[in-house]
């Protein structure tokens, strides 16, 4: 029979996914009838990912150990930072936490886990008892644990070294704890073990983008259906590593001043580097629809992200891949520069690295951005590595509900090269509206990441 020259026969369906995956892309199959086979093409129709919100969250930081406390300090130029004896380095300066680790472990387990999954468990069960999440009847394999940290194992294996060099070296002497003490997802592993969470536990090592990071990959895994709850944010244990205090004296990066509450000045021309800080801030972050059945409370929703590379240097920032980083952000939530009311600066008091970040601020929201604060919180709580975005979110979410945003102490002499339209300096600055959050995270290796906080509307 002659093969006929019209176009084949086709053939329709509508398609999704797996069932327990709330938020699949939804598609049209069109089955083409061509000789003695068929090929089947999917054309994908128009995908609306799910809304994705923060219910919970749990924070220790160097001048606070609960989102309140956080707050209130940061509203009153409460600074953390405080004199700190580092193994053969003498006095330095640290950002020093003061939760108590025994409100959710014990003493055995203290002994037996690490600082960083110390961290990390205070703030993943107190991130869940604020929730309000009946978590003893929740499907523990339905959530998620994604811990962002920018160096995590140094702590341990320094501290063991140092232990057997009393005994010659001998190895017998070596922790039979190090390695799962060591490995890259002992953070969020320890949350694991503690909470009885059986779905994915693993960190995700970004730098000081981590933070970011964290709640950026649960957003991702929420909307994919692969869990039903995440707790994500960023941690860091780096005062108790030598190793990070002589890296950054070498780079002529460490911080000093009489004052330690005034040796983190950001933007300012007596800046000398970066005070090395510890902490923790960890979310619940749930599907909007899940959130609203169970009537919880919303502190905002996850409004746009990006993530790129700088590829061009293993420490010096690149202010150009910085700008496309937060553009992209920005088309990634649906707004404008303009349409931005916080802008939380990474700017971590290096004398080029605050140069560098300013000029990409510049570049993106140096004109017409009336309603554009900007402010830094590592001048009150230095920097918390892995953990200094996921806390610096936090500092500013309540200004969705106060209208205050907390400004960038220790500015006593600005630099004009810092200087930015919208700066806030020193004491807060009420305002009329916050709409939206913009908070920069950027790491060695050139790791850039950007998340954007929006108030939530129903």
């Amino acid at each position: 029979m002659a093969r006929s020259n019209q176009l084949p026969d086709t053939v329709t369906a509508d398609v999704s996914g797996a069932s327990n995956n709330k938020n699949v892309h939804m598609g049209m199959i069109v089955v083409l009838l061509l000789g003695h086979g068929w090929l089947a093409i999917l054309f994908p129709m128009a995908y609306k990912p799910a809304r994705i919100v923060i219910t919970g969250v749990g924070l220790t930081a160097p001048n606070g150990d609960t989102l309140a406390q956080f707050r209130h300090n940061l509203l009153n130029g409460v600074a953390g930072i405080e004199k700190k004896d580092i193994r053969y380095m003498g006095e330095c300066l640290a950002g020093v936490c003061h939760y108590d680790p025994l409100k959710y472990q014990k003493k055995k387990e203290l002994r037996v886990g690490t600082r960083a999954g110390s961290i990390s468990i205070y703030c993943a069960h107190e991130a869940m008892a604020d929730s309000g999440i009946n978590f003893a009847a929740f499907s523990k394999d339905r959530v998620g644990i994604y811990v962002g940290c920018t160096e995590h194992g140094n702590v341990e294996t320094e501290n063991e070294i140092y232990a057997i060099s009393k005994f010659n070296y001998d190895t017998k002497y070596w922790s039979h704890y190090h390695n799962p003490r060591t490995v890259a997802n002992n953070p969020a592993g320890e949350v694991s073990l503690s909470m009885g969470i059986t779905g994915p536990a693993y960190t995700i090592g970004a730098a000081c983008a981590a933070g970011n990071m964290g709640l950026i990959h649960a957003a991702q895994m929420l909307r994919l259906g692969e869990v039903d709850l995440a707790i994500c944010g960023g941690i860091s244990e780096s005062i108790h590593t030598f190793g990070i205090y002589a890296g950054f004296k070498s780079q002529n990066a460490l911080a000093t001043h009489v004052d330690p509450h005034k040796a983190s000045r950001p933007f300012d021309k007596a800046r000398n580097g970066i005070v090395i800080s510890e902490g923790g801030a960890l979310y619940t972050l749930e599907r909007l629809d899940d959130a609203l059945a169970r009537g919880a409370k919303i502190y905002g929703e996850i409004g746009g992200y990006c993530v790129n590379s700088d590829a061009s240097d293993y420490v010096l920032p690149n202010p150009g891949r910085q700008a496309e980083c937060v553009r992209k952000a920005l088309v990634s939530a649906g707004l404008e520069a303009k349409d931005i009311h916080i802008v939380n600066t990474h700017a971590t008091a290096t004398p080029l690295g605050d140069i560098q970040e300013c000029e990409a601020i510049r570049a993106v929201f140096g004109d017409g951005c009336p309603d554009t604060s900007i402010n830094n919180t590592k001048s009150f709580i230095g920097h918390c590595m892995g953990a200094a975005g996921a806390l610096e979110l936090a500092g500013n979410l309540p200004s969705f509900d106060d209208l205050v945003v907390h400004p960038t102490i220790n500015v006593d002499d600005l630099d004009p090269l810092c200087a930015l339209p919208g700066l806030v300096l020193n004491t807060p600055k009420k305002v009329g509206r916050v709409d939206a959050i913009l908070n920069n995270s950027f790491g060695m290796l050139g790791i850039n990441s950007t998340l954007i906080v929006k108030r939530f509307v129903p």
